[in-house]
Protein backbone atom coordinates (compact mmCIF):
# COMPACT_ATOMS: atom_id res chain seq x y z
CA UNK A 1 0.00 0.00 0.00
CA UNK A 2 1.25 3.20 -0.99
CA UNK A 3 -0.07 6.39 0.77
CA UNK A 4 -0.16 10.00 0.67
CA UNK A 5 -0.15 12.01 3.96
CA UNK A 6 -1.28 15.64 3.91
CA UNK A 7 -2.25 17.58 7.31
CA UNK A 8 -4.85 19.80 6.38
CA UNK A 9 -6.83 22.99 7.55
CA UNK A 10 -9.86 21.16 5.55
CA UNK A 11 -10.53 18.80 3.23
CA UNK A 12 -13.62 17.29 0.90
CA UNK A 13 -14.41 15.28 -1.46
CA UNK A 14 -17.25 15.83 -4.30
CA UNK A 15 -18.98 13.54 -6.78
CA UNK A 16 -20.83 14.73 -9.67
CA UNK A 17 -20.89 18.39 -8.21
CA UNK A 18 -21.98 17.04 -4.37
CA UNK A 19 -19.84 16.96 -1.37
CA UNK A 20 -19.77 13.91 0.01
CA UNK A 21 -17.33 14.32 2.83
CA UNK A 22 -15.52 16.73 4.85
CA UNK A 23 -13.41 17.15 7.25
CA UNK A 24 -12.10 20.04 9.04
CA UNK A 25 -8.34 20.08 10.93
CA UNK A 26 -6.50 16.64 10.41
CA UNK A 27 -5.39 14.23 7.62
CA UNK A 28 -6.09 13.57 4.32
CA UNK A 29 -4.79 10.52 3.22
CA UNK A 30 -4.46 9.13 -0.38
CA UNK A 31 -4.60 5.74 -0.82
CA UNK A 32 -3.21 2.92 -3.45
CA UNK A 33 -3.20 -0.62 -3.15
CA UNK A 34 -1.66 -3.64 -4.49
CA UNK A 35 -2.04 -7.16 -4.74
CA UNK A 36 0.67 -8.08 -1.99
CA UNK A 37 -0.87 -5.73 0.56
CA UNK A 38 -2.02 -7.78 3.89
CA UNK A 39 -3.38 -7.31 6.99
CA UNK A 40 0.10 -7.51 8.41
CA UNK A 41 0.03 -3.73 6.07
CA UNK A 42 -2.93 -2.58 6.99
CA UNK A 43 -2.03 -3.36 10.93
CA UNK A 44 1.32 -1.13 10.49
CA UNK A 45 -0.12 1.63 8.42
CA UNK A 46 -3.29 2.12 10.51
CA UNK A 47 -0.59 2.51 13.84
CA UNK A 48 1.78 4.95 11.67
CA UNK A 49 -1.39 7.00 10.46
CA UNK A 50 -2.71 7.75 14.25
CA UNK A 51 0.76 8.11 15.81
CA UNK A 52 3.12 9.88 13.77
CA UNK A 53 3.64 13.45 15.32
CA UNK A 54 3.51 16.11 12.66
CA UNK A 55 1.14 18.21 14.19
CA UNK A 56 2.86 21.25 16.28
CA UNK A 57 2.69 21.71 19.57
CA UNK A 58 2.65 24.65 21.80
CA UNK A 59 6.65 25.17 21.17
CA UNK A 60 6.16 24.68 17.36
CA UNK A 61 7.56 21.70 17.28
CA UNK A 62 5.99 18.57 14.95
CA UNK A 63 5.17 16.59 18.61
CA UNK A 64 1.37 15.85 18.62
CA UNK A 65 -0.48 13.02 16.44
CA UNK A 66 -4.11 13.44 14.98
CA UNK A 67 -5.01 11.60 17.70
CA UNK A 68 -3.31 14.25 20.62
CA UNK A 69 -5.22 17.05 17.90
CA UNK A 70 -8.56 15.29 17.87
CA UNK A 71 -8.40 16.08 14.43
CA UNK A 72 -10.13 14.41 11.66
CA UNK A 73 -9.16 12.32 8.88
CA UNK A 74 -10.89 11.49 5.50
CA UNK A 75 -9.30 8.49 3.02
CA UNK A 76 -9.45 8.59 -1.10
CA UNK A 77 -9.14 5.44 -2.48
CA UNK A 78 -6.57 6.70 -5.35
CA UNK A 79 -5.04 3.97 -8.05
CA UNK A 80 -2.71 6.36 -9.58
CA UNK A 81 -0.65 6.17 -6.64
CA UNK A 82 1.05 3.05 -7.62
CA UNK A 83 2.18 4.14 -11.32
CA UNK A 84 5.55 3.14 -12.75
CA UNK A 85 7.01 5.73 -14.89
CA UNK A 86 10.15 3.75 -15.57
CA UNK A 87 9.41 3.07 -19.63
CA UNK A 88 8.32 5.99 -21.66
CA UNK A 89 6.15 8.68 -21.10
CA UNK A 90 2.52 6.98 -20.35
CA UNK A 91 2.47 5.54 -16.66
CA UNK A 92 1.68 1.86 -16.14
CA UNK A 93 -0.54 0.63 -13.72
CA UNK A 94 0.20 -2.62 -13.54
CA UNK A 95 0.86 -2.73 -9.56
CA UNK A 96 -2.51 -1.05 -8.63
CA UNK A 97 -4.83 -3.60 -7.60
CA UNK A 98 -8.62 -4.51 -9.59
CA UNK A 99 -11.58 -3.13 -8.43
CA UNK A 100 -12.64 -6.33 -6.50
CA UNK A 101 -9.04 -6.98 -4.92
CA UNK A 102 -8.12 -2.95 -3.83
CA UNK A 103 -11.54 -2.43 -2.11
CA UNK A 104 -12.07 -4.24 0.83
CA UNK A 105 -8.13 -3.76 1.36
CA UNK A 106 -9.30 -0.23 1.19
CA UNK A 107 -12.53 -0.41 3.39
CA UNK A 108 -10.03 -2.33 6.07
CA UNK A 109 -7.22 0.18 6.10
CA UNK A 110 -10.09 2.82 6.50
CA UNK A 111 -12.46 0.97 9.37
CA UNK A 112 -8.93 -0.71 11.27
CA UNK A 113 -7.77 3.37 11.56
CA UNK A 114 -11.48 4.40 12.41
CA UNK A 115 -10.81 1.85 15.32
CA UNK A 116 -7.77 3.28 16.08
CA UNK A 117 -8.70 6.98 15.87
CA UNK A 118 -11.59 6.05 17.99
CA UNK A 119 -14.30 7.84 15.73
CA UNK A 120 -14.79 7.48 11.90
CA UNK A 121 -12.62 7.97 9.38
CA UNK A 122 -14.36 10.08 6.17
CA UNK A 123 -14.39 8.41 2.81
CA UNK A 124 -14.43 9.49 -1.02
CA UNK A 125 -16.78 6.91 -2.96
CA UNK A 126 -14.28 4.40 -4.30
CA UNK A 127 -13.97 3.77 -7.82
CA UNK A 128 -15.39 7.54 -8.93
CA UNK A 129 -14.53 10.55 -10.23
CA UNK A 130 -13.82 12.94 -7.45
CA UNK A 131 -13.12 16.49 -6.42
CA UNK A 132 -10.82 16.39 -4.01
CA UNK A 133 -10.30 20.12 -2.31
CA UNK A 134 -7.74 20.58 0.59
CA UNK A 135 -5.93 23.10 2.27
CA UNK A 136 -2.28 21.82 3.05
CA UNK A 137 -0.95 22.95 6.64
CA UNK A 138 2.59 23.58 6.70
CA UNK A 139 2.57 22.53 4.17
CA UNK A 140 3.37 19.15 5.29
CA UNK A 141 3.23 15.92 3.18
CA UNK A 142 4.14 12.09 4.19
CA UNK A 143 4.80 9.47 1.67
CA UNK A 144 4.70 6.58 2.51
CA UNK A 145 4.73 2.88 1.31
CA UNK A 146 4.09 -0.47 3.22
CA UNK A 147 6.67 -2.24 0.81
CA UNK A 148 9.45 -0.15 1.83
CA UNK A 149 8.82 0.64 5.21
CA UNK A 150 12.10 2.77 6.88
CA UNK A 151 13.29 1.77 10.07
CA UNK A 152 14.63 3.67 12.74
Amino acid sequence: MRVVIQKVKSASVSVEGKKISEIKKGLMILVGVEDKDNEEDIEWLSGKIVNMRIFEDENGVMNRSVIDEKGDILMVSQFTLMASTKKGNRPSYIRASRGEVAKPIFDNICAKTSERLGRDVKKGVFGAMMDVEIINHGPTTIVMDTKNREDW
